[in-house]
């Protein structure tokens, strides 16, 4: 019986030691790099026989815009990104080519950031905010519309997959500097 008390305890402690630790309020560069390089590797070369089911999306890059003064507003961006991205894989019907384990692994990596950065969410300018948010719900609604007019093809996810690429590059491009540099994984 005090065995057991005892390791209800220690069980207790620690699971209130790892909750009060505090998360870091900002997105992290290496996991968004880290997801970047899991969606590249996890289907390799966009395939010759896609090819002639390629389009091209205007891709909303006015969304990540922003000045010295609202370092925050790009950080909003991404966070609304990650949410998209999280949103389209959610179905049944995934390519079986990809590599599985770095699918998950990069799914994992995404909810991960959108649960450590949705504490910034608090202090956003609405109005501003919205604004963002629904070029970048359309950008996104036109991806997973034409992923459901090709019925979730193999084609189709390569061509979500080399569009989400771009979506991360750029943001790893154009807006490092508003990421948080971490070796905490």
């Amino acid at each position: 019986m005090a065995h057991q008390t005892i390791t209800w305890m220690s069980a207790f402690l620690c699971l209130a030691q790892v909750f009060s630790m505090p998360m870091p309020c900002k997105l992290q560069r290496h996991l968004l790099g880290t997801t970047y390089i899991l969606l590249r590797d996890m289907g390799g070369h966009f395939p010759l026989e896609c090819l002639q089911e390629n389009v091209i999306m205007a891709f909303p890059a006015t969304a990540f815009a922003s000045s010295g003064e609202q370092l925050y507003d790009a950080i909003y961006s991404i966070y609304e990104t990650l949410k998209n991205i999280d949103t389209l894989f959610v179905t049944d019907e995934l390519p079986t080519m990809w590599d599985q384990q770095k699918f998950e692994y990069f799914q994992n990596i995404i909810y991960r950031q959108i649960e450590e950065s949705e504490c910034m969410m608090g202090s956003v300018d609405t109005r501003d905010y919205l604004i963002r948010a629904k070029m970048l719900n359309n950008y996104f609604r036109n991806i997973a519309a034409g992923l459901k007019e090709k019925n979730f093809t193999y084609c189709a996810w390569e061509v979500v997959r080399k569009e989400l690429l771009y979506t991360l590059e750029f943001i790893l491009i154009h807006h490092s500097d508003s990421l948080l540099w971490s070796n905490r994984t």
